[in-house]
């Protein structure tokens, strides 16, 4: 048999609690005030777009829509499963310097089968101090400094993932320097991107800066005019093995929408942070929480011990991953105080 996904398989158990007070802070999906799983508008005017359109369902060219433009230095790029393993089997078959790819530790767990699947060698670099709470910013840049020169080293773009602890500016470019000079070739994921800090150009700094410093980097993959055709011809030979015909969306037109709804999601989930510590203090934790403040996007990490994560979904149907990460966009004004109390009883 095998295991349960660690983030799928809290949701299980989730659905077969019937506490009315239960809650599912393990999956990274962002719910309304209602606790209701939410639909961004936009995308509901897409897909009535789709609908009155009549659309004869004909398939895509294997590539999908063509949006090939010239971005200048103003990238767009938005990752997913799917993306990511196209592009870890890409490099695989055609970066002919090394095959071992660095990931951060901890990182997104989907992370290492897809690279592992892809057939690249796994190996890390510490990125989170467990003292802080945040980002280990000497012990990253010491490891990333010692990669074997043609590596490539995957970075989280923004909102990092499990953690949400991200680099600030000058640390990214410190950072970058560091992958310049020894020549390693930067693998972006940027999921999160509009959704951490509510403004998208804010959370594609460190893409941009990248690409200013001419560093290779990777998901949208970046390469001269001569070199484009080849690239894309290479990429309809991989993209069927994973997605045998593109989806077809509709309304670019929504861009704007769709971002004033991110940056409305984006300020609820930071506002969700405050007013848990808040609630703490309430509840006279003794702890220092402002961690859960100075990180960003959906993740944070509690530093909860897996003992008190067991006992929080025992005596209080709060439900999250072992490593005591939770997705904020979970929390909402009619359960943030029930899970400041709980906290607090298993950690007092």
């Amino acid at each position: 048999m095998g295991l349960p996904d660690p983030i799928l398989g809290v949701t299980e158990s989730f659905k077969r609690n019937t506490n009315s007070k239960k809650m599912n802070l393990g999956v990274g999906a962002y719910w309304d005030d209602n606790g209701k799983p939410y639909v961004l508008p936009s995308a509901h005017k897409a897909e009535a777009r789709i609908a009155t359109k009549s659309l004869d369902k004909e398939y895509l060219p294997t590539g999908g829509l063509n949006f090939v433009r010239h971005l200048h230095n103003q990238p767009w790029t938005i990752s997913g499963t799917g993306t990511l393993r196209i592009g870890a089997s890409f490099l695989q078959r055609f970066f002919k310097f090394s095959q071992d790819v660095f990931l951060p530790k901890p990182s997104w767990g989907n992370h290492t089968p897809i690279f592992r699947d892809a057939g690249m060698q796994l190996q890390g670099y510490q990125y989170y101090d467990p003292k802080t709470c945040g980002f280990g910013f000497t012990g990253a840049i010491k490891n990333i400094s010692n990669i074997p020169e043609q590596s490539v080293v995957l970075l989280h773009a923004c909102a990092h993932n499990p953690t949400g602890a991200d680099p600030c500016l000058e640390q990214w470019k410190e950072t970058a320097t560091v992958v310049k000079t020894r020549n390693l070739f930067a693998f972006f994921d940027m999921v999160y991107q509009g959704s951490a800090s509510g403004d998208g150009d804010k959370d594609a700094w460190a893409v941009r800066h990248f690409i200013e410093q001419g560093i290779t980097l990777s998901l949208s993959i970046i390469c001269q005019e001569h070199g484009l055709i080849r690239v894309q011809s290479q990429l309809k030979i991989l993209n069927p093995s994973y997605v045998f015909q593109p989806s077809l969306q509709w309304g670019p037109d929504l861009l704007k929408q769709w971002m004033q709804e991110e940056k409305g999601m984006a300020n609820c989930i930071i506002s969700m942070r405050t007013q848990l510590v808040s609630s703490l203090k309430e509840e006279s934790s003794t702890h220092n929480w402002q961690h859960i403040i100075h990180q960003i996007g959906m993740c944070c990490f509690t530093w909860l011990k897996p003992e008190q994560v067991e006992w929080l979904t025992k005596e209080f149907s709060v439900y999250m991953t072992k490593d005591g990460c939770i997705s904020v966009a979970g929390v909402i004004s009619g359960n943030v105080g029930y899970l400041a109390h709980a906290i607090h009883q298993v950690t007092k």
